[in-house]
């Protein structure tokens, strides 16, 4: 459990509430003696994980910081992801500029989306050891080379190398902002920020397009990289001064039994008073300190919660780190570790192929809607991708509050204890909708219907799954392995980026061989099949997590 609890309270809960505690469960009520910071003193809402008393904590920050961090992380995605895919109205354009064929093209999209996921190999290993901040400038700096590059490239190889630096800084965008939703807000709060993430992340990813299609028309295709140039470079400026660090260790229950004593006291009331007064927590001598979960109202054991605000420190370039190297080979080594876990290898399908139904979208409308009967301009076919972004709007508006609301119900029903597990059930309607948008794509490609139902139904119902399906299932694997929950995140990316590329290389063949069914028919069943195992994890979760239980990942 996320609590910063030592063993013996642990074992004393699982007697008290009679249930098995394993990490990924959280208590959320007091139980015996046992009373834990909340939401607020009128609340019974127990915080997950419980905060420190240092008013320097990510937890403890008020609204404007944790805002303002939460923005530039937002723009970042946003601002990252707006290249990649953009390619799709642009092909006509493309391959006039460099003598090139319709595959070859496609592969400017299948580079940047395998070197995206293996670049997380270089990022996330910085920000386990060096923090958030240097990762987020650097990457925005390393995409705005390469957008700088796009802009200029005048051979198919030059644009080639500038997709591949593409793919390297844009990397942190599928694996940087839940790790700073899990560094500043709550469990309470994960879900419906996460699916914030995916929604703005793929929300980027066909906004793209709208806007490459349009200006390739207008003003010529290089000018939309010079657009990613001067969006990059806004993002930089807002991140380097509204972006503080936000990695924070929390004493694991190892960590608290070391620093027990037999001797000691409740953290005195007198104490509070001074806390309440001090600005500077290095003043107070309160760092990093986690009182005595027994026996305190939530004012006494955290003054600070919701009034904190950063410290100097945290706006410096990077933070040190005594063992920089043991870091980096654990976060080269743990996402793979992690393919071991049943319920990561779970998010990571579900994720991978909820995106693939996405990435099938892009990688055909050019194709279909360019070609007779409809002989669309790139203007118009990039505006159809409007359709995907409502949808993915409407995932943002029903799937976090629904996934949050589904699993705080059935934690009352179950005496306060929430397990992970409770999420899942808010997947079902999603899958439906998921399944309704391929059928219209599939038969509506392959049998040329009205362009209008094929985009209105069978493309908002894409957005709607991909902002839905893959927030509910890695919200699901970072609940169960918080520590761990960047790793999580590079091993979902690497799966669903390997996969991408390889859907990339064979969908054109195999649609010219076959047709539009059975490709996308194929990669609709697959992805019903990884959802349809929820039902075996919301009844067996809890004993994989069981399993691991005692693994090193609970202990990072």
């Amino acid at each position: 459990m996320e609590m910063n609890c030592d063993e013996n309270v642990i074992r004393q809960l699982e007697q008290e509430l009679n249930v098995k505690i394993l990490p990924g469960t959280e208590v959320m009520i007091d139980a015996g003696g046992h009373d834990f910071v909340k939401v607020s003193a009128n609340s019974d809402r127990v915080l997950v994980p419980q905060p420190s008393n240092d008013p320097s904590d990510p937890l403890n920050w008020n609204n404007y910081w944790k805002a303002s961090a939460m923005f530039c992380a937002t723009a970042s995605s946003f601002t990252q992801g707006l290249g990649p895919l953009s390619i799709a109205p642009m092909i006509p354009q493309l391959i006039e500029a460099f003598h090139s064929d319709l595959a070859s093209v496609l592969q400017f999209t299948g580079i940047v989306i395998l070197v995206l996921g293996f670049s997380n190999f270089i990022w996330v290993p910085i920000t386990t050891s060096f923090g958030r901040r240097p990762v987020l400038l650097a990457s925005l700096l390393v995409s705005l080379g390469s957008a700088i590059w796009r802009a200029r490239a005048q051979t198919y190889s030059s644009f080639m190398g500038a997709c591949v630096l593409n793919g390297i800084g844009s990397g942190p965008s599928e694996t940087f902002q839940p790790t700073v939703i899990a560094d500043v807000f709550f469990l309470h709060d994960r879900g419906a920020y996460n699916t914030l993430y995916f929604a703005v992340y793929f929300g980027a990813l066909m906004i793209g397009p709208i806007i490459a299609g349009s200006m390739a028309d207008h003003v010529g295709w290089r000018n939309f990289w010079w657009l990613n140039v001067a969006c990059l470079a806004v993002t930089f400026i807002i991140s380097l001064v509204g972006f503080p660090e936000t990695k924070w260790h929390r004493s694991h229950p190892d960590e608290l039994r070391a620093q027990s004593k037999p001797d000691s006291k409740p953290f005195p009331e007198e104490k509070v008073a001074e806390l309440m007064e001090a600005t500077d927590a290095e003043k107070n001598g309160t760092t990093q300190v986690t009182p005595d979960l027994s026996y305190a109202a939530t004012a006494l054991r955290d003054p600070f919660l919701g009034k904190g605000k950063p410290s100097k420190q945290q706006f410096k370039l990077f933070q040190t780190n005594p063992h920089p190297f043991r870091s980096i080979f654990l976060d080269l080594w743990i996402p793979w570790k992690l393919f071991a876990f049943p319920i990561v290898e779970f998010a990571s399908f579900v994720v991978s192929w909820s995106a693939s139904s996405f990435l099938t979208l892009n990688l055909t409308q050019s194709e279909v809607f360019a070609a007779p009967p409809y002989n669309f301009s790139s203007e118009s076919i990039g505006f159809m991708n409007f359709a995907i972004l409502i949808g993915a709007i409407i995932g943002l508006a029903t799937a976090g509050p629904l996934s949050d609301w589904v699993s705080m119900r059935a934690t009352r029903k179950n005496n306060g204890i929430r397990e992970p597990e409770m999420r899942l059930p808010t997947m079902i309607p999603y899958v439906i909708i998921m399944i309704i948008g391929n059928f219209v794509v599939a038969f509506g490609y392959q049998h040329q219907w009205d362009w209008k139902i094929i985009v209105i139904i069978g493309f908002t119902c894409a957005g709607i799954q991909v902002a839905a399906l893959p927030a509910i299932s890695s919200t699901y694997a970072v609940d169960s392995y918080k520590p761990v929950a960047g790793s999580i995140f590079v091993a979902i990316t690497v799966n669903k980026n390997l996969w991408g590329y390889g859907y990339s290389k064979f969908l054109t063949p195999w649609i010219l061989s076959d047709g539009y069914i059975p490709p996308i028919m194929t990669n609709m069943s697959l992805i019903t099949l990884w959802c349809l195992f929820g039902i075996v994890f919301w009844w067996k979760g809890k004993t994989f997590r069981n399993w691991s239980r005692n693994s090193m990942v609970h202990r990072m």
